[in-house]
C-alpha cells in the first residue's frame, strides 16, 4: 500500500533560507562581541579619569587617556556601522531567496480563493520578517547576550551595586514578557481590522464609476468610514497598550540609574567603593539595560514578524514548491477528460460531477447550460487553476500536472469572463507582461483577434497605457485585447468563458473568425456559452446541467435532441402530466 505524502514544512523552508547566511550571522555576532568590549571604554575612563587624572592632577595622563578613547570609539563606531550594513543586507539576501516563492504560493492561493488579498498579506509578511531582520531591536538581540556579563561587572564594584543593577534587568524583562502577552491578541485584532479597511478601500476605488453612477458615495463612505474606525479603534488601543510598557521601560531604567547612583554615593560615603567606579557601575547597568529597552520600544516589529512568520509557514505548507518535471514536447491539440469531479476550494460539495468527453485537433467544443451548471467550474478545472477531486484531464496523453506551470500556461490560451488587464500598454498586455516581448507576435495575436485595427485606433495605439480597470477601453475592446492574449503564446487549446458576452456584431464576427483559424492551424477550442452566436463554428456541443453531463456530441444532434426534449416536456405540462 502506497505511503500517503509527507505535509511539506513551510516553517522548515523559511529557516533554511535564513540559515544560509548563517557566515554573515557569524559575522554579526564577532562583530557585536568587539562592539560590546568596546562598550567598557566609557566606564573605565571615566574611572580613569576621577580616581587617576584628578587625583594626580596629571595632564599628560588626561590627554594620552584621551587619544586612545578617541580611537576605541572610533573603532567601535566602525564596527557597528559594519554590522548593521551586514544585517540589512542578510535581509534583503531573505527577501529576495524567498519573495519568489512567496508569491507564487500567494497567488496559488488567491487563484483558489478567488482575490488577490491573500498575494498582498504573503508578500507584505515577508516585508514584515525582512524588516524585523534589518531593525534595530535584532542588534538589540544580538547586544542581549553581553548583558550578563556587564551586570557581572557592576558586581565586581560591590555586591550591592550588584543587586539593585540585577533587581532592575527582572523587573524589565518581566515587563517584556508582560507586554508580549498582552499586546498579541490585540496587535492581531488591528492588523485584521486595518486590513479589511484597506480592501474595502481597493474594491471602491476599483468600482468608482460603479459607485457615482449609482449614486453609492455617501453609503459607500460611510460604510468604509465605518471600517477605517474601527482599525484605528484597534490601532488605537494596541499602540496605547504598546507606549505604556515602553514608557514605563524608559522611565524605569532612569529611575534604576538614579538609585544605582544613590547606592552608589551612599557606598562611597561608607567608602566602600570610589567615586569613579559609582558613575562607572551606573553606565554599565545602563549598557547592560539598554538591549531591554530597545525590544519593548520596538516590539510591535517583533509581533508583526512572529505573525508573518507563522501565517507566511502556513502558506508554504499549504503550497509546497512545485516537483521538477521532465520537459515534454509540444503536444498535439488533443483534450482527453474522463470523469471529472471538481470541489471548488473552500467548499464541501462538488459543482462537476463525472463528466467525460473527448476533443481533437482542429475541432471547436461548446459548452452550454443554465447558471450554475458548472460551466465556469469545467472552464477553471481545464486551465488547471481549480484542483480535481477525481478523474483525470489528459493533454496529448499526458496529465497537466506532468507540465510545468509556466508551460502549461503557454500551452492552454484562456480568455475568462471578466478579462483584467494590468497597469502597463497594451502591448505588454498582450504580451502577457513578458520582460522580453515579441513584436511580430504581438501584432500578430492582435490580428488573429481581429484587434490590430481597433488598436490602431487609439491615440497611442499599442504603446496605448492601461490601467487594471481598463481606463478609456469598452468592455469589447478589453475582450478582444484579452483574445490576443490568449493568442499571444501560440497554444493547442483555447478555453473562452462567455467570450462574447461584451461583444458588438463586429466583435463577434471577429471572434468568429479568430475561432475558424485556430481549427484551421491544429489547434482546439472550448467555449462556455450562454449566446447561440458564441457556437456557430462549433462541431461538438457539451450540455451541462447541476454539474452533470446531460448530453454530448456533434452540435447539430444535440441541438436536435434538446428541441424534442423541450417539445416532450411542454406537451406532458400541457395534458397536465408529469415528468420524472
Amino acid at each position: 500500500m502506497a505511503l500517503p505524502p509527507m505535509r511539506h514544512d513551510g516553517g522548515r523552508e523559511l529557516k533554511t533560507a535564513r540559515a544560509m547566511a548563517w557566515q554573515l550571522y557569524g559575522a554579526v555576532g564577532l562583530f557585536s562581541f568587539a562592539v560590546n568590549m568596546l562598550m567598557l571604554t566609557g566606564p573605565l575612563f571615566m574611572m580613569q579619569v576621577y580616581d587617576r587624572v584628578l587625583a594626580s592632577r596629571s595632564v599628560e595622563t588626561l590627554t594620552a587617556l584621551f587619544l586612545l578613547v578617541t580611537f576605541l570609539f572610533t573603532l567601535m563606531g566602525v564596527l557597528d556601522l559594519a554590522r548593521n550594513r551586514i544585517m540589512a543586507r542578510i535581509a534583503a539576501r531573505f527577501q529576495e531567496r524567498m519573495e519568489g516563492r512567496v508569491f507564487t504560493a500567494a497567488l496559488q492561493d488567491g487563484q483558489a480563493v478567488g482575490s488577490d488579498v491573500v498575494v498582498r498579506g504573503g508578500m507584505r509578511d515577508l516585508e514584515a520578517v525582512q524588516k524585523l531582520i534589518a531593525s534595530p531591536v535584532l542588534m538589540a538581540l544580538f547586544d542581549l547576550p553581553w548583558a550578563p556579563f556587564f551586570l557581572a561587572a557592576v558586581f565586581l564594584f560591590h555586591p550591592l551595586l550588584g543587586a539593585v543593577a540585577t533587581a532592575g534587568m527582572v523587573i524589565l524583562i518581566a515587563s517584556t514578557l508582560l507586554n508580549q502577552w498582552l499586546s498579541r491578541d490585540s496587535l492581531q485584532q488591528a492588523a485584521i481590522a486595518s486590513h479589511s479597511a484597506e480592501r474595502m478601500s481597493d474594491l471602491y476605488r476599483d468600482e468608482g464609476e460603479v459607485i457615482s453612477s449609482l449614486g453609492m458615495r455617501g453609503a459607500a463612505f460611510r460604510r468604509w468610514q465605518a471600517a477605517r474606525d474601527k482599525a484605528t479603534e484597534a490601532t488605537m488601543r494596541s499602540s496605547d497598550r504598546a507606549s505604556g510598557f515602553t514608557v514605563f521601560s524608559r522611565t524605569f531604567r532612569l529611575f534604576l540609574q538614579s538609585a544605582l547612583l544613590a547606592a552608589g554615593a551612599w557606598l562611597v560615603l561608607q567608602q566602600e567603593v570610589t567615586p569613579g567606579a559609582m558613575i562607572a557601575s551606573s553606565i554599565l547597568m545602563g549598557r547592560a539595560l539598554a538591549p531591554i529597552e530597545q525590544v519593548v520600544g520596538s516590539w510591535s516589529i517583533v509581533q508583526r514578524a512572529q505573525d508573518g512568520w507563522r501565517r507566511l509557514s502556513e502558506l508554504l505548507s499549504r503550497r509546497p514548491p512545485p516537483a521538477q518535471r521532465t520537459p515534454l514536447p509540444k503536444p498535439e491539440a488533443r483534450l482527453e477528460v474522463r470523469n471529472l469531479t471538481v470541489v471548488p476550494p473552500g467548499q464541501g460539495m462538488a459543482t462537476l460531477r463525472g463528466v467525460s468527453f473527448d476533443l481533437g485537433p482542429g475541432q471547436a467544443l461548446g459548452v452550454i447550460g443554465p447558471s450554475g451548471a458548472g460551466k465556469s467550474t469545467l472552464a477553471r478545472a481545464l486551465i488547471s487553476a481549480w484542483p480535481i477531486a477525481s478523474g483525470s484531464i489528459r493533454l496529448g496523453g499526458a496529465t497537466l500536472d506532468q507540465y510545468d506551470p509556466d508551460v502549461l500556461g503557454g500551452l492552454i490560451g484562456y480568455l475568462p469572463q471578466q478579462v483584467t488587464l494590468f497597469d502597463g500598454t497594451i502591448a505588454e498586455n498582450i504580451a502577457r507582461l513578458s520582460p522580453e516581448p515579441d513584436p511580430e507576435r504581438i501584432v500578430a495575436a492582435a490580428m488573429a483577434a481581429a484587434a490590430h485595427q481597433m488598436i490602431l485606433d487609439l491615440p497611442q495605439g499599442y504603446d496605448t497605457r492601461v490601467s487594471q480597470t481598463g481606463g478609456r477601453l469598452s468592455g469589447g475592446q478589453i475582450q478582444r485585447i484579452g483574445l490576443a492574449r490568449a493568442l499571444y503564446a501560440d497554444p493547442v487549446i483555447f478555453v473562452l468563458d462567455e467570450p462574447n458576452s461584451n461583444l458588438d456584431n463586429e466583435g463577434s464576427t471577429a471572434l468568429n473568425i479568430a475561432i475558424r483559424n485556430i481549427k484551421a492551424r491544429g489547434g482546439s477550442v472550448i467555449i462556455m456559452a450562454h449566446r447561440p452566436a458564441a457556437i456557430t463554428e462549433c462541431e461538438l456541443l457539451l450540455v451541462m446541467d447541476q454539474g452533470l453531463r446531460r448530453g454530448f456530441g456533434p452540435r447539430d444532434e444535440v441541438l436536435k435532441s434538446l428541441v424534442k426534449n423541450a417539445e416532450q416536456i411542454a406537451r406532458a405540462q400541457g395534458h397536465g402530466g408529469g415528468v420524472t
